[in-house]
């Protein structure tokens, strides 16, 4: 176990995820809140290591713990914020707007590039920029609108959840995976 593995023993509560999203369906049988219509608060099957090892081997990467973590002990996707969390390795429909976005997150070199970014990036339809560059970071959920969730995994902010807007907003820096999530967890409905 390396030492970034043993300060993350633990770091979720299963049962406690699980009853919250629980709770949330509960407060909410006509699926008002927003995405929630999507995603039914159900949560996948978690992975195994095996199953996220073998991505990482793939990809030439180390996913963020707080995320690696959730993926193992808690669930591979399904609620979350907007429209709910992707799987790792979960095939996107050819006609839904993530699918071109998550082919280009397999290509080779893409996710073990360094997220080149630190601060905001203000997207081509602010400033015509047209080098708007998302390598080193993984779609994992959709806003609505060309907005998406990503989630850095390499370079100096491995682990934040930035917000890609690339019409308008550009990308926005987030918290930590864990931190994201449970703020979406903590939100009444």
């Amino acid at each position: 176990m390396t030492d970034d593995e043993a300060d993350h023993r633990g770091l979720w509560d299963d049962a406690a995820v699980h009853a919250r999203v629980a709770a949330m369906a509960q407060g909410d049988p006509g699926r008002q809140r927003f995405g929630s219509s999507h995603h039914g608060y159900r949560l996948r099957p978690p992975l195994t290591q095996d199953t996220i090892w073998l991505f990482e081997q793939q990809h030439g990467v180390r996913l963020p713990a707080s995320y690696r973590r959730f993926v193992e002990d808690v669930a591979d996707g399904g609620a979350g914020p907007a429209y709910g969390l992707l799987g790792l390795t979960e095939e996107v429909d050819d006609e839904e707007a993530l699918h071109d976005l998550r082919e280009e997150g397999r290509r080779a070199g893409f996710l073990s590039t360094p997220f080149p970014h630190t601060t905001e990036w203000p997207g081509p339809g602010k400033d015509g920029d047209a080098d708007y560059s998302v390598g080193g970071s993984l779609v994992i959920g959709e806003c609505g609108c060309g907005t998406f969730y990503r989630l850095v995994v390499t370079g100096r902010n491995a682990g934040q959840v930035w917000l890609d807007d690339p019409d308008w907003g550009g990308l926005t820096p987030g918290p930590d995976f864990r931190d994201w999530y449970l703020a979406w967890l903590a939100t009444s409905t």
